[in-house]
């Protein structure tokens, strides 16, 4: 089974980062108290985002990526600014592209009234 790469390198070191804190702090807290199951669900989540981290592969993002009824819809975005009305429709695949002038300004607008 091929795994695609789909989490970026940054994304990965705070995954492992992460994951290796909680892991090492369940484990402290777990030989305190051996019979509390809850760390040793946080060591088995912890132990799950060091192996994302690891792979750079997170089944939850590839599952929000498939799913038709999480993918964001294509919006329009307007600016009712000096320059007129402009329209702009997304032109990525799967992303919405921002205006993001056109949204500063509707925001300095709306904090003016």
């Amino acid at each position: 089974m091929k795994v695609n790469k789909n989490i970026g390198i940054v994304n990965a070191m705070i995954r492992i980062t992460c994951g290796l804190t909680f892991l090492a702090w369940s484990t402290a807290k777990l030989s305190k108290r051996p019979r509390c199951n809850s760390y040793v669900l946080v060591m088995l989540l912890s132990a799950m985002k060091v192996a994302e981290g690891i792979v750079r592969f997170c089944p939850v993002t590839e599952l929000l990526k498939n799913c038709p009824w999480a993918k964001p819809q294509q919006t329009t975005s307007s600016s009712n600014s000096n320059e007129g009305q402009h329209q702009q429709q997304s032109t990525q695949s799967g992303g919405n592209e921002i205006d993001l002038m056109g949204e500063m300004k509707k925001f300095q607008d709306q904090l003016e009234d």
